[in-house]
């Protein structure tokens, strides 16, 4: 089973860390075990709806003091299509996206900075003010 590093943050600013094997972006919950968990602590239920976005990380620490880069590299193609969210809170994410469909409940964008701690994010587009393919 592959379990895959995460941070989640909520519409109304928690953030959690830990770890998941069963998120899938067409489900309503999915299970969290919280990165300092006993190892014997039954995984979190999380609710998708209350969310902002699922960050899969290489890893919990990052550098809280890192700006991603918010410009594509003109002499680097982008694989996917490129796309600008502007969350509700103002938070801009910029990056490539495979599958974004107006109406959906939400979409994986992949970070276009390679020095980034996330790999991937999937934003809750509930949770979004604006989105727009660039």
């Amino acid at each position: 089973m592959i379990q895959n590093k995460i941070v989640v943050r909520y519409q109304d600013g928690r953030v959690m860390k830990g770890i998941t094997s069963d998120f899938m972006p067409t489900k309503d919950i999915f299970h969290l075990v919280p990165m300092d968990a006993a190892l014997n602590i039954k995984p979190l239920p999380v609710a998708v709806r209350e969310l902002k976005a699922v960050f899969f990380v290489k890893d919990f620490v990052g550098d809280s003091q890192y700006q991603d880069k918010k410009e594509f590299d003109p002499t680097k193609p982008a694989p996917g299509r490129k796309i600008k969210v502007v969350f509700r809170d103002g938070e801009l994410l910029i990056g490539t996206t495979q599958g974004y469909q107006p109406g959906r409940p939400g979409f994986f964008v992949t970070s276009i900075d390679p020095s980034s701690n996330s790999d991937r994010c999937f934003v809750v587009s509930s949770a979004t003010l604006k989105v727009s393919l660039v």
